[in-house]
Formats: structure tokens, C-alpha cells, sequence
């Protein structure tokens, strides 16, 4: 079969040939029918990870949509570049058949090869560690990408008041007035913490109940300023910065929680449940996000792009 193939930790996969996978006793093989490149696999495939360097050659792609033998279409998760074995970039996988989500018949496997993981960690750091409540006002930081259009989506249909959002580019904060946010505050490089939560309070119109937060850094301080007494800000990320100038009269002041998120937590039952929500919802025309669709022929320039989620098709 045709597959994307890693050969050296910092370099892109090549297109090349694998044997069909074998699946073990636990598994089926899924004829994979999309499959993303995330942040997780580019991350994994540096070497860098806190998962150590990955054996190479192996097939990237930690989730991916495909059919089974009995044409049911079906979400996977695999732990390739986290633990030996091959992943989702490839014309056929074998996965655990206790992790595969059914998925509508209606569905684009494409959307939800883009939404995936990323859009489980938005709906569950709300919801579940977050305990967003109906009414309340959530800020998204990060807004631009995947978990945070995401984010915005899914606060609204769990029953947010008010979403506001922040982002950097200029279409990056377009992604995220599309998908719902009342107003959007432009990230600037220069902000410093006082800058940028005059800015955030502006927009938000009144406190906030609950901060979405994959950045960390400066526009994490800043938008614990914008928090009521008691407000939450869960932490799924650290794109802006692995550290953040948080100071203590403003966690003692208002007597704030910083909640931290990953989907390594979640127990097998409850990344089901939230990956059939997100389908439901994403075949309903309620959710989508912002991706570009290529070949698996031209994953090697893909493989970069930073811009966009990409999905790969075989």
C-alpha cells in the first residue's frame, strides 16, 4: 500500500510503499478515507517529544477516519511517534477496535479527520473540567485554530451567553468571527500583559465566567484579569510561551482556578462520547473548521503547513 513514511526525525515523510498491516487480535483494519496532520504528529516526529525520539521508518497520523470491512465508517485514534507502530497516513491502518467511533452515514470524513482530537479537547476542557454553565461568558484565546474555532462552536451550542475571542493573524480572527464569536481581539506581538487585558475587558463586555486557553504565556495573564471572582481558566496548550507572568494578587484578588487539560486524561468511554457529539453535530451543519484537503502524493509539502489544518485523502 501506498503510505506516508517518516525516515528521519526533523525531515517530512515521503510517499512510499508499506506492507498492508496485519492486525493484531484486538484490532481491525480500517481503509483509511482521511486523515490530518496535527500539531501532535509534527511534534512527535521532531524527535523532541516528552515521548522520546520515534524508531524510524514509521507511518505518522495519530487519528484518521476510514470504513471497516462492513462499510461503517469509523473515527481512530493510533499512537504512532508516541509508541512504536504505524499511524493514519496511509492508503489502510490496523487499530484497536475498542477505540474506533461509528460514525454517521452522512458525515464528511474530511471534517471530522480536521475536527478529531482537536475539537475533543475543546468540548471537554469546557464542559468537563471547565463546568461551563448556560449563560456564562467564555473567552477563547488562540481562536484561529482548530481547538479554538472548536471552542467558540461548541460554547455556544453547550449554551454560552456571550463567546469573545482572541487571535493573532488577520485570518486567524477571521476563522473565529466565523465561527461565532461576538467580537475578536488581535494578538500582537509587543503586548505586554497590562496592553492586552485593557484590550480583552473591552470586548468582552463585563467579566468572564471561563478563559478556553491554548497559548499560555502573556495572553494567559492578561485574561485572568478579565475573570469574574471565582472565574476558571483551563489550560490545554502552550503556543505563546511554556511560562506565563502571572501575579498573585490577581489569582488571590479574585480568588481564581488555573485548570489544567489534556485528552491523555480522558478514559476511552469519554473521548467516545465526545467524538459522537462532535460528528452529530458536524453532520448537522452545527460544527466545522477551517481546512485545506491534499493527496496523500503531496504530504511531503504539506506536512509543514502551519497555516491550515490539512487533511490528507489517499
Amino acid at each position: 500500500m501506498r503510505a506516508a513514511l517518516l525516515h528521519a526525525c526533523g525531515a517530512p515523510p515521503e510517499v512510499g510503499e508499506r506492507a498492508v498491516p496485519v492486525p493484531a487480535a484486538d484490532e481491525i483494519l480500517v481503509r483509511v478515507t482521511a486523515a490530518s496532520i496535527t500539531p501532535l504528529d509534527l511534534l512527535c516526529a521532531s524527535g523532541t517529544s516528552y515521548f522520546g525520539a520515534p524508531a524510524t521508518p514509521y507511518v505518522p497520523g495519530v487519528q484518521g477516519v476510514g470504513t471497516r470491512d462492513d462499510g461503517t465508517a469509523v473515527w481512530f485514534p493510533t499512537s504512532a511517534g508516541m509508541r512504536p507502530g504505524d499511524g493514519s497516513l496511509a492508503e489502510y491502518a490496523a487499530v484497536r477496535a475498542a477505540d474506533t467511533v461509528e460514525l454517521p452515514d452522512d458525515v464528511d470524513h474530511r471534517l471530522i479527520a480536521a475536527l478529531g482530537l482537536s475539537a475533543v479537547a475543546a468540548q471537554m476542557a469546557l464542559t468537563w473540567r471547565g463546568e461551563l454553565q448556560s449563560g456564562e461568558h467564555v473567552l477563547v484565546l488562540g481562536a484561529g485554530g482548530v481547538v479554538g474555532q472548536a471552542a467558540v462552536q461548541l460554547a455556544l451550542l453547550a449554551g454560552a451567553g456571550r463567546v469573545t475571542a482572541a487571535a493573532r493573524s488577520r485570518a486567524a480572527r477571521q476563522r473565529a468571527a466565523q465561527a461565532g464569536a461576538a467580537e475578536v481581539v488581535p494578538l500582537k506581538d509587543g503586548d505586554d500583559v497590562a496592553q492586552l487585558a485593557a484590550r480583552l475587558r473591552s470586548a468582552t463586555d463585563g467579566p468572564v465566567d471561563l478563559v478556553l486557553d491554548p497559548l499560555f504565556g502573556v495572553p494567559a495573564a492578561a485574561a485572568l484579569r478579565t475573570l469574574r471572582p471565582g472565574g476558571r481558566l483551563v489550560n490545554l496548550g502552550s503556543a505563546a510561551g511554556e511560562t506565563a507572568p502571572l501575579d498573585s494578587a490577581t489569582l488571590r484578588a479574585g480568588s481564581l482556578r488555573i485548570l489544567g487539560y489534556t485528552n491523555n486524561e480522558l478514559t476511552p468511554a469519554q473521548r467516545s462520547a465526545a467524538l459522537t457529539l462532535i460528528a452529530a453535530h458536524a453532520a448537522a451543519g452545527r460544527l466545522t473548521a477551517d481546512h485545506e484537503t491534499v493527496r496523500l502524493s503531496d504530504v511531503t509539502t504539506a506536512w509543514p503547513r502551519t497555516d491550515r489544518r490539512m487533511v490528507v485523502i489517499p
